[in-house]
């Protein structure tokens, strides 16, 4: 897994990058230790005119092995958006492999009837 971490308008500090790298580092396990993953950190300071103070955002992109996912996040401290990003790109990515699994397992139930006889349905044309 590839991670590559970027800072606009502010200062990429060595904690910053310590505290980001370990966060994508724990989506390994959800994405598997494939190489051809790419993980991009993108972390910056939003605007300077707000009135609370200044925003933060932290941006993750995953693409690899045919997969692509993308999250946002902003918040006033730089650690909230890193870890409401990891969080928002981890059930994005559970979600996903959920809905392929039980995909894979309807039409394998599917198959499963027709070859024993109890059904007349064809999965792959989907008539009857």
């Amino acid at each position: 897994m590839n991670i590559v971490i970027k800072a606009t308008n502010m200062e990429l500090t060595e904690a910053i990058k310590d505290y980001a790298n370990k966060r994508a580092m724990s989506l390994e396990k959800l994405l598997g230790n494939d190489s051809g993953i790419l993980v991009e950190v993108e972390l910056g300071k939003d605007t300077n005119h707000h009135k609370q103070g200044e925003m933060y955002r932290a941006e993750i992109n995953v693409s690899g092995a045919g997969q692509t996912y993308r999250a946002v996040a902003s918040s006033i401290d730089i650690y909230a958006s890193i870890d409401e990003v990891r969080d928002e790109i981890e059930r994005k990515v559970t979600n996903s492999r959920d809905r392929s699994r039980s995909l894979f397992r309807r039409g394998a139930r599917s198959v499963k009837k027709m070859l024993k006889g109890i059904s007349k349905r064809n999965p792959f044309t989907s008539k009857y």
